[in-house]
C-alpha cells in the first residue's frame, strides 16, 4: 500500500510541477498568445472540413441576418452569405500571405546580408545603400502603384509583400556575420578547408537563427495588416477569393446597418496581431543574448 501510494503521489506531483514551470516561464499574455495563434493555425489548416458553407453560396432571402442564428452563427452579409464561412477562409488566405511573405522577406535580407559580410567593400555598400533606399522609401505606396499597374494576383501580392522589412534582416545578418566572423571560430573553419557557403549556412546561420525569428515575429503582423490595407483599398486579394481586410473593406458600406461584416474579421486581425506581438517579445526575451 506504501508503495501505489508513493506511486500515486509522485504522478500528481508531476503535473503540479509541470503547471509552476509553465506558471513561472510563460506568462498569462504569452499562453493567450500561443493558444490564439494554435486556433488560427488550425483553422487555416482545416477550413475546408470546419466551413459550414461555401464562400460564394447566396441566399438573398437570408440577406443582412444578424449573428446568433443556428444555421448563421456569425450572420450573413449583403449577399446572403455566411459571414462564419467567408472568416475562415480568410483566415487561411491572410496568414498563407503572410507566412509565404515573411519568408521570403528573411531569406532575401539574409543573403544580401551575408553576401555584405562576406565580400565588403563595392557590394557592402550597395546593400547597404539599397536597405537605405527601402527604409525611406513609402512601401504602401509603392505597393499600390505596382498592383494598380501590373493588376492584383497572389502571386505578385505575395511576392510584393515578401519585399517588405528585408532591409531589417540584412543589416541584422551583415553585423551578426561581421562579429561572428571576429570571434574566430569562422576563420578556424575556412582555415581547416571549408567553403564559405558552408561556413556562413552551417556555422555562422545557426548562431544567428533565434535573432532572425524574433525579427520574423515583428514583420509577421506588419505584413497581415499591410495586405489588410492593401486589400481594404481594393488592391489586394480579389473576389470571389477573400481575405480579412477584403471582408473589412466591403463591410465598411454596411457599418450602420450591418456592423458584424466589418467587425468579425477586424477583431481577429486585432487578436492575431495582438498575439503574434506577445509571443514576439517573449520570445526576443528568451533568446536574445543582449538582453540576457
Amino acid at each position: 500500500m506504501a508503495t501505489v501510494d508513493l506511486a500515486a503521489t509522485s504522478a500528481s506531483a508531476k503535473p503540479n510541477r509541470l503547471v509552476s514551470f509553465l506558471r513561472r516561464n510563460l506568462p498569462i499574455s504569452v499562453a493567450f498568445g500561443l493558444l490564439w495563434l494554435a486556433a488560427m493555425v488550425l483553422i487555416a489548416l482545416f477550413a475546408d472540413t470546419i466551413r459550414p458553407f461555401n464562400i460564394t453560396a447566396m441566399d438573398l432571402g437570408s440577406r443582412l441576418w444578424g449573428p446568433g442564428g443556428l444555421k448563421h452563427l456569425l450572420g450573413t452579409d449583403e449577399l446572403g452569405r455566411d459571414v462564419l464561412s467567408r472568416l475562415i477562409q480568410s483566415i487561411r488566405v491572410s496568414l498563407v500571405i503572410a507566412f509565404c511573405a515573411t519568408i521570403l522577406s528573411a531569406v532575401f535580407g539574409t543573403l544580401l546580408g551575408f553576401l555584405a559580410a562576406r565580400f565588403r567593400g563595392f557590394v557592402e555598400h550597395l546593400v547597404l545603400m539599397l536597405a537605405d533606399f527601402q527604409a525611406a522609401l513609402p512601401f504602401l505606396i509603392m505597393s499600390l502603384a505596382v498592383l494598380a499597374f501590373f493588376g492584383s494576383s497572389m502571386l505578385l501580392l505575395v511576392c510584393l509583400m515578401g519585399f517588405y522589412g528585408w532591409e531589417r534582416y540584412a543589416r541584422i545578418a551583415r553585423g551578426l556575420a561581421i562579429a561572428a566572423g571576429a570571434q574566430g571560430y569562422a576563420a578556424a573553419v575556412v582555415q581547416l578547408g571549408a567553403r564559405p557557403s558552408r561556413v556562413y549556412l552551417h556555422h555562422i546561420l545557426p548562431n544567428v537563427a533565434s535573432t532572425l525569428i524574433v525579427s520574423m515575429t515583428l514583420t509577421f503582423p506588419e505584413i497581415i495588416l499591410m495586405e489588410s490595407g492593401l486589400s481594404f483599398l481594393g488592391l489586394g486579394v480579389q473576389p470571389p477569393e477573400t481575405s480579412l481586410g477584403n471582408m473589412v473593406g466591403f463591410g465598411r458600406e454596411y457599418l450602420t446597418r450591418a456592423p458584424w461584416i466589418m467587425l468579425a474579421p477586424s477583431v481577429v486581425i486585432m487578436l492575431t496581431t495582438l498575439s503574434i506581438s506577445l509571443v514576439g517579445d517573449w520570445l526576443r526575451d528568451k533568446l536574445d543574448p543582449t538582453i540576457r
